[in-house]
């Protein structure tokens, strides 16, 4: 089974990328309008997130039917005609599966505290909750109606985690992919995957707040290869990414191996905390630029010398704006926005682009706790509160770090609403909107820059298929790589700050050409010099 090297999946968030009936909300019918766009971007897959019918305590991710469109995003008849226009660009479809656990307003768990014991077998349901943390505070066990019993529930309370030990469950989740793989469905982001498989006799952890005791187990291989056989396996053509928490190089190898027969890919979010002060979300730092550089390293060449496969990506529906966190915006949006995605477009493995990014898209500045909606967000602020911080301080930290800082309807024009919709939006639309949006960034320095990037991956088998290795790993600035593929050599060089910086280049580069750069006419020379966020790449065949 072999997924397309040379593809390039561009996020979507249904809710806040295009609203076609005027009631704040994004729905298919807008994404369906915007397909051109896509098009001319030139990607090949978009990842939506989760569509379903849903009570959204979790923003999608806490499912009511696997098999059902949410009416608030349109119909099913809708998402077909999606799929059928989308393959007309040549652009896939990639869903969200959260198969770990499901809304507790699931027709299993309402059955199963019914009492009917045949769905109570679906669930993790203990006389005696363990010490885990949820990942959203507070336990993790929550009582089971009025049983006696408490339910296993890694997030919200409303999300019950399925138990995979049966094979009932199994089953029925394989027939979930199959249901939309029947729908012509080629692409799969499997939701904290690495945690479906618990151990049979669940037991205290104090360690970490009893990550250890689910994460990563063996078991979770043998499911996935279960999955695999019987649903995307029998694509060719299928493209798989698992979303790992809190997950090592060497369990990546193997969930991405192409021997193995389970995903294509791996995410992991190491990289995004290299802000944390303590590794504590809910704080302000500086990003530790020689972290992330080492996490780059490390996974590039672990992960190329071991043949797993790495998504990459900056950005996404749970992460501020990269740009706003490891660029100075204020005076050089344009060069870091370049320089974020050349880092990792010519890297290797396959970049997502999340919606926005590829117009240079920021954090949206509000002004007060009420412009925010993020359930996460509003409870941390409470808590940062309770921990002694100021009103000034609590919001200080909730508008560098929030959710909804990625969520912010997509910004297509300078009229009111930023042409995402007729009506005032689910959420406040970011301040920039009017100097930066689709319509003024399709002529401007960032958007073509990503069409070339996507287009060198298609045209270069070295940036697709190439080997990785990291370069000048003791630069104070700047991050570089280099990739290899038989004869030919690419050496990516990124400065991640705003003053310029110099190197030496090794003699083979200084006869090599110059395959992209964000500044213009770049001279070899044996010391370079490389201005605030500058990218290049220089080729050697």
């Amino acid at each position: 089974m072999t997924f397309d090297k040379k593809a390039v999946v561009y996020q979507i968030y249904p809710k806040s990328y295009k609203d076609t009936t005027g009631n704040g909300i994004g729905d298919l019918r807008g994404i369906i309008e915007k397909l051109p766009y896509l098009a001319e971007l030139g990607i090949d897959m978009i990842w939506l997130n989760p569509f379903y019918p849903s009570p959204q305590r979790d923003n999608g991710y806490d499912i009511s039917d696997y098999k059902a469109v949410n009416p608030l995003f349109g119909s099913m008849a809708d998402f077909e005609e999606l799929v059928e226009k989308a393959k007309s660009y040549g652009i896939g479809l990639m869903l969200d599966m959260v198969l770990n656990h499901c809304s507790t307003e699931h027709p299993w768990f309402q059955k199963a505290l019914a009492g009917d014991s045949y769905y109570q077998d679906f669930f993790i349901l203990r006389e005696q909750p363990t010490d885990w943390i949820s990942k959203f505070g507070g336990s993790a066990w929550a009582p089971f109606g009025t049983t006696g019993k408490y339910y296993l529930h890694l997030f919200d309370k409303t999300q019950a985690d399925l138990d995979w030990r049966n094979p009932h469950v199994r089953e029925e989740l394989f027939q979930v992919v199959n249901f939309w793989r029947d729908k012509g469905v080629k692409g799969f982001r499997f939701d904290v995957i690495n945690l479906i498989g618990k151990d049979q006799v669940l037991e205290d952890c104090p360690v970490n707040d009893g990550k250890p005791a689910y994460t990563d187990k063996p078991i979770v291989h043998d499911y996935l290869q279960m999955l695999n056989q019987a649903s995307f396996g029998q694509d060719p053509d299928a493209m798989t990414v698992g979303e790992m928490s809190s997950t090592t190089i060497e369990n990546c190898l193997l969930y991405s191996g192409q021997d193995r027969h389970e995903l294509s890919m791996t995410f992991n979010f190491h990289h995004l905390k290299v802000d944390y002060e303590d590794g504590q979300k809910w704080t302000l730092a500086d990003f530790d630029f020689d972290q992330l550089k080492k996490l780059f390293h490390t996974w590039g060449e672990k992960m190329s010398q071991g043949g797993g496969w790495n998504a990459l990506f900056w950005n996404n529906h749970d992460q501020p704006r990269a740009l706003n966190r490891f660029v100075d915006v204020k005076n050089f949006r344009n060069e870091g926005a370049t320089m974020l995605a050349a880092s990792i477009h010519l890297s290797r493995g396959t970049p997502y682009i999340y919606m926005g990014e590829e117009i240079g898209m920021l954090d949206p500045d509000y002004q007060s706790m009420s412009d925010y909606v993020d359930v996460e967000s509003l409870n941390a602020y409470q808590e940062i509160l309770s921990q002694g911080k100021t009103d000034q301080e609590a919001f200080a930290i909730i508008k560098a770090k929030s959710r909804d800082n990625a969520r912010t309807p997509m910004q297509w024009d300078a009229s009111p609403n930023a042409g995402f919709s007729s009506a005032q939006p689910w959420l406040k639309v970011g301040k920039t909107y009017q100097s930066i949006n689709v319509q003024k960034e399709k002529i401007g320095k960032i958007f073509p820059f990503y069409q070339k990037l996507i287009a060198l991956r298609k045209e270069l088998a070295l940036i697709s298929e190439g080997d990785y290795k990291s370069a000048y790993q003791d630069h104070t600035q700047v991050y570089a790589f280099e990739r290899q593929l038989g004869q030919q050599k690419l050496l990516v060089l990124n400065n991640f700050f705003a003053q310029p910086t110099s190197l030496d280049l090794p003699d083979d580069y200084l006869q090599g050409r110059i395959l992209i750069s964000n500044y213009p006419e770049v001279k070899l020379t044996k010391t370079l010099t490389l201005e605030p966020y500058q990218t290049l790449a220089i080729l050697v065949d």
